[in-house]
């Protein structure tokens, strides 16, 4: 679903937010990527999704090249980004209504899809608040709702748990699991390894913009020579990543 090669991004700087990675996401996998602030994740992501483009190398979205074919790739996704902050005027449902329109739903899947979502996560009885009233959890249910109304093969998730209650945050990865389940992708990034250790059928770990790692959990035991969990394989990870020094 998501191939990257030898991709790579600056800001201006001497230091590449992502230096030269590698990345394959297979269909019909949850797959989590996972790094500390500053790795690299969002950066990825966004080249992912074509809001920035990488000063060198290809990424292809199931089988398009992002630059070439952005608008049909878009299509292909939903995406949902780590700063829920959308247009605060809005009621709820002018919102979905408009995702829905981008998305080119039809009207009867439309109102369905909104209705199961919603309901799911617990926001139908607030859709005709205007989103400036919602706290931060609300917001970023309805963004999950607004990016998965078209009911995508690809699901990019930037850190989306963050805000979520304990309920809705296990609704989430039951919905991941499902997707998967069914032969589609989730690509998200988290901080909360113990959710990437439990659901995530393959991890990648990015850190200073280089891929350190990129498999299973049990890779990772293999490749550590340990029955660790992957709190404690990641932090060895990092810290000796930080201890080679600076890669750039």
């Amino acid at each position: 679903m998501i191939q990257m090669r030898k991709v790579s991004k600056s800001y201006g700087g001497a230091v590449k937010a992502v230096d030269s990675i590698d990345l394959d996401v297979r269909r019909g996998e949850i797959f989590g990527f996972l790094g500390p602030n500053g790795a690299g994740k969002t950066t990825s992501i966004k080249m992912i999704t074509g809001i920035l483009t990488p000063d060198s190398g290809d990424i292809l979205v199931n089988g398009r090249d992002i630059r070439k074919e952005a608008l049909a790739v878009k299509r292909s996704f939903g995406f949902v980004p780590d700063d829920p902050n959308i247009f605060p005027r809005l009621k709820a449902i002018e919102y979905l209504r408009f995702m829905g329109d981008i998305y080119q739903v039809p009207t009867d899947r439309r109102r369905e899809r909104i209705q199961e979502l919603t309901e799911r996560f617990s926001l139908d009885e607030a859709l005709t608040d205007r989103i400036q009233s919602y706290s931060h959890g609300m917001r970023q249910k309805l963004m999950i709702i607004g990016a998965l109304l078209h009911d995508p093969e690809l699901w990019i998730l930037d850190e989306p748990m963050t805000g979520l209650d304990p309920k809705s945050a296990f609704v989430l990865k039951e919905m991941m699991r499902t997707q998967a389940d069914s032969g589609k992708t989730v690509f998200f990034s988290t901080h909360v390894l113990d959710v990437a250790e439990k659901i995530c059928d393959r991890v990648a770990v990015i850190d200073r913009g280089r891929i350190l790692f990129c498999g299973s959990i049990g890779d990772m035991q293999r490749q550590f020579r340990q029955d660790g969990s992957l709190e404690t394989m990641f932090l060895e990870l990092v810290n000796h990543s930080e201890t080679a020094g600076d890669p750039a």
